[in-house]
């Protein structure tokens, strides 16, 4: 069964449900809110801040005219390692990530950021891991340099 889940769910779609998981556990936890001021301007900050790292990610891809679609990684053309990617091998994932944080903000709910790291479990198990298989099989040497150097998340 698990095995069934890897690279078959768009990580886009993996995050859109996480946020209705973390809003529907801010609803049936409403004990554990939190007052936090400027909920709002702090929430869209970090949204900002995701989007666009999901962005500058996206555009590298496009530039090194290499697939962008998660579900095939074996179809890669190049491996990216500018820009962002020298700092962190997966953005758009973490773009992602930034994205339910600033959701589980304007939520103001411990119920729904403990949504966020089974996010993150998630997309290391069933999306980062066969990506990197799939990546490993097709750059090799290059890719474990890389690999070595830059860390999965941040």
């Amino acid at each position: 069964m698990a095995f069934q889940l890897e690279n078959r769910i768009p990580p886009p779609i993996v995050a859109v449900c996480a946020a209705a998981l973390m809003l529907g556990m801010a609803w049936v936890a409403p004990a554990l809110a939190f007052e936090l001021p400027w909920r709002v301007p702090v929430a869209v900050i970090v949204a900002v801040a995701g989007g666009s790292l999901d962005l500058v990610a996206l555009a590298h891809f496009l530039r090194a005219r290499t697939t962008i679609n998660p579900l095939k990684p074996g179809n890669a053309s190049a491996l990216v390692v500018r820009g962002i990617y020298r700092v962190t091998r997966n953005p758009m994932y973490l773009g992602l990530a930034a994205l339910l944080l600033a959701w589980a903000i304007y939520l103001s709910s411990l119920a729904a950021l403990g949504v966020l790291p089974l996010f993150v479990a998630y997309m290391n198990r069933f999306q980062i891991a066969p990506e990197e298989r799939a990546l490993q099989a097709r750059f090799g040497a290059e890719f474990d340099a890389y690999r070595t150097r830059v860390r999965r998340w941040i």
